[in-house]
């Protein structure tokens, strides 16, 4: 977590409005709102002191700007100028830019490899994903890996709202399964369940969560 730049004045109920102060193509909806309420909950209820974030779901960072607004990472205001030539809140997070972002990122499948570094540093390590973005090879050393390794300070979050080209057939958490890892499948939209299950791994092995997003 990073020292907060104001004091948080601001909640869930907050946050349709602050989304509609970025504007743009680049802000991609879609992306952006299937992830909002996993931010939220990995923000207000889950990540504590030491505890690294990684927004690998780089597409579409509306969503992740407007929670850091909420929390006092960033100015309420600078979501006004999101994309613009002199604005700190690019099209992707950028580290050095933006208080609060832990990864720079564009292209996909950078994340989880990164948070499997996190990890064996000794940092427990929260990573989005996306269900599109894991088609992307990288990934799977990573998940490969960290199984096998048994880094159990990990944690990968990926919200599932069906836009992956080919799909994946007996769903995604039967994947990282099989290589070691322990999953959950829940609503994407439900506070509480997201909450149970991004604080329920066990030790020795790291731990999926899916957050179902279909509306």
């Amino acid at each position: 977590m990073t020292t907060m730049t104001t004091a948080p004045t601001l909640g869930y109920a907050d946050l349709p409005g602050l989304l509609r102060r970025l504007v743009g193509d680049e802000k991609h909806d879609c992306s952006s709102h299937s992830t909002l309420d996993v931010l939220w909950v990995l923000y207000d209820r889950v990540l504590a002191d030491g505890d690294r974030f990684l927004l690998s779901k780089g597409h579409g960072p509306a969503a992740y700007y407007a929670v850091l607004a909420t929390k006092g990472l960033i100015p309420v205001e600078a979501l006004d100028g999101f994309g613009g030539f002199d604005s700190p809140l690019g099209h992707h997070p950028d580290r050095v830019l933006v208080p609060g972002v832990v990864l720079s990122n564009g292209s996909l499948g950078h994340g989880l490899p990164i948070a499997v570094g996190v990890a064996l540093a000794g940092r427990r390590v929260f990573c989005l994903v996306g269900d599109a973005e894991l088609e992307e090879g990288s990934n799977w050393e990573a998940v490969q890996y960290a199984g096998r390794a048994g880094l159990d300070g990990l944690t990968a979050v990926a919200v599932d709202n069906r836009s992956s080209t080919h799909g994946w057939p007996g769903g995604i958490a039967a994947r990282f399964a099989l290589e070691g890892w322990t999953t959950a499948a829940v609503d994407g939209r439900d506070h509480d369940a997201l909450e149970n299950a991004l604080t329920a791994g066990l030790r020795g092995r790291p731990h999926l969560v899916v957050a179902e997003v279909l509306r």
